[in-house]
């Protein structure tokens, strides 16, 4: 009798040299690629086949990871639907020698089962049996409709050279070390590709150093294939008193022509640290054309949706505009 799957899984290692980022500790966008693995790993383990990522849903990076910390990854799954499954997951760190980890950074994966066609199959439906895993379950339900609004005000959204906001765009080609064990391009890598672009644009326009406190609203679209030519276009949509909220779109497509199909698309929240670690205040972007005014409008909708999710809360540097 085969004994029934596991939904936990639990990735332990030391954080490396090779992991440090432009912030001197490591960067939000390695944190997501560990994050991307230990889900993938929860995923497959429960559904007994190939799984993609589809959604990422509010991740705070509360505390930095530091080289030559022991980094503990947990993703439990909380909550499946017919070919999905909601992978709760907590990244956590602290001395190799010893002592307790401390939690850096938690967010809610969502994982879709395909065959070997490529097409959703349905997964083992996860029965909660404890008080905790009723709990979890029933957080990861009450954020469906939130999530829905969200992706429904990202899917609003038109973006232009009307603009005027500070604007990056990264190209390069997917490379073969990037592929996951299904052929396509990692999750959790397009993720650092959203990170390392945020970061381009939100260093542009403050003209310091900045690391990513929050990402949200992750969600992919289509498959990104080895080969393919890469852009990642990060905008500055919006500012608060502290936080420079950059959009990013990634899209991908043939390099032999032809156009470029959205692959993934986010809001990431972007802060400049002084050397204490404390959060500097930055200045005030306002919008200038009537695309700018909209998304920056569209910028403030995805804030108080998110604060209406169970159990979020919204530090007031992020909701407040700079003044």
């Amino acid at each position: 009798m085969t004994p029934p799957a596991s939904n936990r899984v639990t990735l332990r290692f030391l954080a490396a040299p090779t992991d440090v980022g432009h912030s001197g500790s490591v960067d939000a966008g390695t944190v997501l690629e560990w994050v991307d693995k230990a889900a993938y790993a929860a995923a497959v383990g429960w559904s007994k086949t190939y799984a993609v990522t589809a959604y990422v849903g509010n991740i705070h990076f509360a505390d930095p990871v530091n080289v030559g910390d022991m980094v503990e990854v947990t993703a439990t799954i909380v909550y499946t639907g017919r070919t999905s499954m909601h992978i709760s997951t907590v990244v956590s760190s602290g001395d190799p020698r010893g002592g307790t980890p401390t939690m850096r950074s938690q967010c809610l994966v969502i994982f879709v089962a395909v065959g070997t066609d490529g097409k959703p199959v349905e997964v083992p439906r996860f029965v909660p049996s404890t008080d905790a895993e009723r709990e979890a379950e029933a957080h990861a339900i009450a954020r469906i409709e939130v999530r829905d609004e969200i992706v429904q005000s990202m899917g609003r959204q038109v973006y232009t050279d009307e603009g005027t906001a500070e604007r990056v765009v990264l190209r390069f080609l997917a490379a073969p070390t990037d592929v996951n064990w299904g052929g396509k391009v990692h999750g959790g890598t397009v993720m650092k590709w959203i990170d390392e672009a945020a970061y381009v644009c939100s260093a542009r326009y403050s003209g310091q150093d900045t690391v990513a406190v929050f990402s949200g609203g992750v969600r992919f679209y289509r498959p990104l294939l080895i080969g393919d030519v890469v852009e990642v276009e990060a905008r500055l949509v919006y500012t608060g008193n502290k936080g420079m909220h950059i959009a990013v779109h990634v899209r991908s497509g043939s390099p032999k022509g032809g156009e470029l199909h959205l692959t993934t698309y986010c809001l990431t929240v972007m802060v400049a640290r002084d050397e204490n670690g404390t959060a500097r205040s930055v200045k005030p972007w306002e919008p200038v054309s009537d695309e700018d005014r909209r998304l920056w409008a569209h910028a403030r909708e995805l804030l108080e949706i998110r604060g209406r999710a169970p159990g979020n809360r919204l530090p007031n540097h992020l909701l407040e505009a700079s003044s």
